[in-house]
């Protein structure tokens, strides 16, 4: 390992932006898991590679409904690669056979059933001894107009977190929310703590730290008045940047148990079915707004400069790239650099 001393957290990949938003005969089509664990082994920088990586549970890579002899397919696939399981993200979406958080009726009911099979694979992958920890990763699965029309919306949101968290505590897991524009009652770092607090489970329902997404929280994309960074800032500027994500890790940080490393360029993007949210960038576009290993840090480490070792592994999120960009090697190879930097900076070792 050389110069790179620390080995926690662990360094894994996402296998997610194989599926999202790619469609079957379009210039992307959805990547394989198995290209996807190909690209995440056979990445190296300087010696040090990936440690594992984190799953979508949708087909065609994981099913939602995938029994014990599909599941041990899946670890072999992994232990093959030297690489472990971690976080797992639960269809929770009504597309993908979930249903709205914000849905006392049936929607409700379709979200809890996905958060449970998610919860039982992520069980069951531990059992087998081939998942080493991770959460189960959630959304409230509305968009943000259809929240703003229900005074009552994230009442109904909380209500359905907390009988998702009854359903992981009887699974041994973790439920994470990841904080992205696109999602009601989610959709600024405001309503994002006020939607936890209410929850109330602040040991079962945390938050999913995305650089990418919590970029906009800053910027106020829908959610105007709760921008902290001024109407026309500058992006040389910053100090005013790090000001800006000192306020709003202070107010998430302590409910943030997974976190994701990724890059943004403070605009939106989607692609295929996915609503527009903040752009991932590659690690080393020009044009991104953050230093990573430097802004990381605001997440990984308390106001007092301590390591929270909150998250014992970080994951690469990057969705929505060509395929092009997915099947380059080099495309590899930098994020796991980017990946090594923060935790030069932000890790420990054990």
């Amino acid at each position: 390992m050389g110069e790179h001393k620390n080995n926690y957290p662990k360094l894994h990949n996402a296998a997610w932006p194989g599926l999202v938003g790619k469609e079957a005969g379009s210039e992307n089509p959805p990547i394989s898991l198995d290209d996807m664990l190909d690209f995440t082994a056979n990445a190296e920088v300087g010696g040090v590679k990936f440690d594992g990586f984190d799953l979508f549970l949708f087909d065609p890579h994981v099913s939602i409904d995938a029994d014990d002899d599909e599941l041990k397919i899946l670890g072999e696939k992994a232990a093959s690669r030297n690489l472990a399981l971690g976080s797992v993200v639960a269809p929770v979406w009504g597309p993908t056979g979930g249903g709205s958080a914000m849905d006392e009726g049936e929607g409700r009911t379709k979200f809890l059933e996905q958060v449970k099979k998610g919860c039982s694979i992520a069980q069951r992958l531990k059992k087998m001894g081939v998942r080493t920890g991770g959460v189960v990763r959630i959304d409230s699965s509305v968009d943000p107009g259809s929240w703003a029309k229900d005074p009552n919306g994230q009442d109904k949101i909380a209500e359905t977190f907390r009988q998702a968290a009854a359903i992981a505590e009887d699974h041994g897991e973790r439920l994470a929310a990841e904080g992205e524009i696109c999602w009601g009652g989610m959709h600024s770092w405001k309503n994002m703590v006020d939607l936890l607090e209410r929850v109330g489970k602040p040991e079962t329902v945390g938050f999913q730290a995305d650089m990418a997404h919590t970029l906009l929280y800053t910027l106020g994309y829908n959610a105007a008045e709760d921008a902290i960074l001024p109407k026309g800032y500058d992006w040389e500027d910053g100090e005013v940047l790090d000001n800006a994500l000192k306020k709003l890790t202070a107010a998430l940080r302590p409910w943030t148990f997974d976190f994701h490393v990724a890059q943004n360029d403070a605009t939106v993007h989607g692609t295929g079915s996915h609503d527009k949210t903040g752009r991932h960038c590659q690690a080393t576009d020009p044009n991104g707004k953050l230093n990573i290993p430097h802004h990381a840090g605001f997440w990984l480490r308390n106001e007092d400069g301590e390591l929270t070792k909150a998250a014992r592994h970080i994951c690469w999120d990057g969705c929505m790239f060509p395929n092009s960009v997915m099947t380059n090697p080099q495309t590899w190879n930098d994020i796991l650099g980017a990946m090594i930097a923060v935790r030069d900076q932000h890790g420990w070792q054990e």
